[in-house]
């Protein structure tokens, strides 16, 4: 059983935990919270015993195999590089960090802990959907990219258009709408077409300098992938990949709830599978077949790490073409 901890008192820390336990594979306990008070108003929504509510790090390292961070995106390179040194596995809510040179240091720091693992929770890219749409673009004629969309209104806009400056839109905690909901769209593009040669963001600006909605371009040999997000408006477009005649239109990027296959002579059908109540379950699987048998998984392992790089890098690189910096940028290392 893999005892684990939790950074982070908001609805998807609930939902991953509701996931891990589902599996048989995890026992939470601890929580970590700023304060008592809070750790324990959250505990009280769960359904679990046993739990112990700590305020500190140092606490929360102790006496569990593996941390799940969920706090904002600013405080994920330190507070993974803690539970490294000291001997824990990391999973970490995307982004894994705010810039390369943080994924740098990271990776360097697992070279002198080669027992540790580290993942990145992208959930939909470990879901059986995920799988069909890799599958059935290995079946089309001629692949000519993809338009990929996640855009969903954020009930921070409402804060921040009353004046104030919440943590997913301030670049000071490394937010903004290309590092919040924009890495579902970018992490299927890297993991169905590779790393683009090329990346251009054309992003809508609020006005503390943060990215609120925005196009991505990502260009490869011999297509476009166009990247449609933001968090101040809704869109209701299906994502699409292209063939020659055939298309593949998934209906959330992120959720993968229904997968339809067009073959080009008007027929379409529905290639997906049922989707699960907690779209989690699959991504705490595959961690926790990792976490207990590292040796026979360990090219799976380098895939996911490799992949959780190259999504890093295309962010900042997408970041940079919009000369949006942020707090964290500024740091050395």
């Amino acid at each position: 059983m893999i005892k684990f901890g939790v950074i982070g008192t908001n609805w998807i820390t609930k939902m991953f935990i509701a996931a891990a336990i589902e599996t048989g594979e995890y026992e939470l306990s601890k929580i970590y919270s700023r304060t008592q008070e809070r750790g324990e108003s959250f505990l009280r929504t769960l359904t679990v015993d046993d739990v112990d509510i700590v305020t500190t790090l140092s606490d929360l390292y102790t006496g569990i195999d593996l941390v799940y961070i969920a706090s904002p995106n600013s405080l994920h390179f330190e507070q993974s590089k803690v539970a490294i040194e000291a001997g824990v596995h990391v999973i970490v809510e995307k982004p894994t960090t705010s810039n390369p040179a943080e994924f740098s240091e990271i990776e360097k720091l697992l070279t002198l802990y080669p027992e540790v693992r580290y993942f990145e929770a992208a959930r939909h890219v470990h879901q059986p959907n995920f799988k069909v749409i890799q599958q059935t673009m290995g079946e089309l004629t001629q692949l000519q990219g993809a338009t990929l969309v996640y855009q969903k209104y954020s009930s921070r806009y409402d804060a921040y258009l009353a004046g104030e400056e919440p943590n997913v839109l301030s670049r000071n905690f490394s937010a903004g709408a290309l590092y919040d909901l924009g890495v579902y769209p970018i992490y299927a593009a890297i993991a169905l077409f590779g790393a683009p040669r090329a990346v251009q963001y054309l992003p809508i600006l609020l006005t503390n300098g943060a990215d609120g909605k925005g196009t991505a371009s990502l260009f490869y040999d011999d297509f476009n992938v166009t990247l449609l997000f933001g968090k101040t408006a809704n869109s209701y477009l299906s994502s699409e990949i292209y063939g020659l005649k055939e298309t593949i239109a998934i209906s959330n990027i992120a959720e993968l709830d229904t997968i339809t296959y067009h073959d080009g002579d008007g027929h379409a059908d529905n290639i997906g599978q049922k989707t699960d109540d907690n779209p989690m379950i699959h991504e705490a699987q595959d961690f926790a077949d990792i976490i207990n048998d590292p040796v026979e998984n360990h090219t799976k392992y380098n895939q996911w790490f490799q992949l959780a790089k190259q999504v890093n890098q295309t962010l900042f690189d997408l970041r940079s073409s919009a000369d949006i910096e942020f707090l964290a940028d500024k740091k050395e290392y």
